[in-house]
């Protein structure tokens, strides 16, 4: 889930992009063309050490200008008056002087182009109901804010959480709603799990603030609605808006640890809460950067350990392994890195290929900074593992504001399929792609399905599992249907009422 989810910029792009401002230098001919090769050769100087070089190309003129780049200023000490216009007067431990300043500040509204130009679909989407029918639950909300969905395939429920109340529900295999809950916040994660001694376990994230500011007030706890829904332990508390959290033994002591995304804001970081014989968590912190908004375990070097691989969606965006060094610390390697202005939204750990080593489905198209226009590197990609943890992009397919994207087998033929929500799609002219289902026909190449649902709400969350038992994955969309409209003259003209919605699967297999 992310509200972004959420949808922040990067702090290490606040420092690159406050560097580029509207105020053009002002000279012709050679000098001009001196003073570009100046900016983008101090561009490279102080942005290249901190995140992958963003090319001009990747903002549209107006957005670097006037949007982006004044809200980002202040991060290096430059004042802003009237909207977009620069005080020459920057701080003491401003990184850049001044005149350097506005070498750079030509060369990007210099080279930027006007618009962005949209991305061409390399197959047009079929607009049918794919494998699925719809289902609703039997009660609706007054509006719907729906932040976290969840098949609980051991006790046969739905979890749904909403920023409006605060509560989690619980709904039954026929979708009626069973309890509701009140808490502190909203939750944003659950991990439903037996223990080694067979005991049920529901551990909850709580993201505390849904806005982007810097305040510890998230938690993770396990909640048992057998006694009225009370939180019987709490793993962490005091985190910087937490998203997810992982159980896994990290030292191998036979004790259930627990991993957790603080996505923070200009603050965050990966950590590792480790339990203790008493059964109280002692954290560890595996990373200070923000931006952690996805974490998996496994052991990808093969030598027996539980290792982490981490989505970063701000600042350095990437995907980031976490190696265990066996000894309560973890050695860092990046295997896919992004331009800060991509907005990174999920990744999945699956093997498309088949030939045993995992590969990296991902998504990008957070949209609610500062750049809230259409870009064209929007959408799904799938990256193949090449081996030695090295990654290579075999498939690319745009849909504007993509948020998560999970892969499985829908129809039964053994390959893998792609479900994918966009809680920023064209709401103009492409609304349909706010769900899309690839199904994939031959190796690396899929046809898009856009189902009839753009009326039924805005897809935030989703999960993918047989929730009904019949052998089938299927797919509940959690629907935030109130506000994140970047398009002028939009209003919402879909359902603001059901919390969420289930595509049921109804192949034959």
């Amino acid at each position: 889930m992310r509200l972004k989810k959420h949808h922040i910029l990067t702090l290490t792009l606040l420092v690159f992009t406050s560097a580029v401002c509207f105020i053009s230098i002002n000279c012709n001919g050679p000098e001009k063309e001196i003073a570009k090769t100046d900016g983008r050769a101090l561009s490279l100087k102080y942005c290249k050490s901190c995140h992958q070089y963003p090319d001009p190309a990747l903002l549209d003129k107006e957005t670097w200008a006037k949007h982006v780049l004044p809200a980002m200023a202040p991060r290096l000490g430059i004042q802003v008056y009237a909207g977009d216009q620069y005080v020459n007067n920057p701080s003491a431990n401003s990184p850049v002087s001044y005149d350097d300043w506005l070498k750079i500040v030509d060369y990007y509204t210099s080279t930027s182009p006007k618009t962005l130009k949209p991305a061409k679909a390399p197959v047009t989407p079929v607009n049918d109901w794919g494998v699925f029918s719809l289902i609703k639950p039997a009660s609706s909300v007054s509006v719907a804010t729906t932040t976290m969905v969840a098949f609980d395939t051991l006790e046969h429920r739905l979890y749904t959480s909403d920023r409006m109340s605060n509560s989690i529900f619980q709904w039954s295999d026929k979708l009626k709603l069973l309890g509701t809950d009140k808490y502190n916040s909203p939750a944003v994660d659950v991990q439903f799990y037996k223990d080694d001694k067979g005991n049920r376990n529901n551990i909850f994230t709580f993201i505390g603030s849904m806005d982007a500011v810097d305040i510890t007030n998230g938690s993770v706890s396990e909640i048992d609605f057998n006694k009225g829904g009370v939180a019987t332990s709490l793993i962490a508390d005091k985190l910087p808006r937490p998203v997810q959290s992982l159980a896994v033994d990290i030292n191998k002591d036979g004790l259930t640890d627990w991993v957790v995304c603080g996505f923070g804001h200009n603050f965050g970081g990966l950590y590792w809460y480790k339990q203790l014989p008493c059964k109280k968590f002692e954290k560890h912190i595996i990373s200070t950067i923000p931006g952690a908004e996805h974490a998996v375990t496994g052991d990808f070097n093969h030598d027996g350990w539980p290792d982490i691989a981490c989505l970063f969606a701000q600042a350095d965006e990437g995907v980031w392994l976490f190696l265990n060094d066996h000894k309560g610390g973890f050695s860092t390697k990046n295997v896919l890195r992004f331009p800060p202005m991509y907005g990174s939204s999920s990744f999945q750990l699956v093997d498309f290929n088949n030939d045993g080593k995992p590969d990296i489905l991902y998504t990008s198209g957070d949209n609610s900074d500062y750049s809230r226009v259409l870009k064209p590197y929007h959408g799904v990609y799938i990256f193949l593992n090449q081996g030695n943890l090295k990654f290579k992009q075999a498939y690319f397919y745009p849909v504007n504001g993509a948020t998560k994207a999970i892969a499985t087998d829908f129809n039964g033929d053994g390959k893998l399929d792609i479900a994918l929500i966009a809680f920023f799609p064209d709401l103009k002219k492409h609304p349909a792609e706010g769900f899309t289902y690839f199904v994939q026909d031959r190796f690396m190449h899929f046809i898009p399905h856009n189902l009839p649902i753009a009326k039924e709400g805005r897809w935030i969350c989703m999960d993918v599992n047989d929730y009904n038992a019949d052998g089938k994955p299927d797919i509940v969309l959690g629907n935030f249907s109130l506000g994140f409209i970047n398009e002028d003259g939009i209003k919402p003209d879909w359902n603001t009422h059901t919390p969420f919605i289930i595509l049921k699967n109804q192949s034959k297999f």
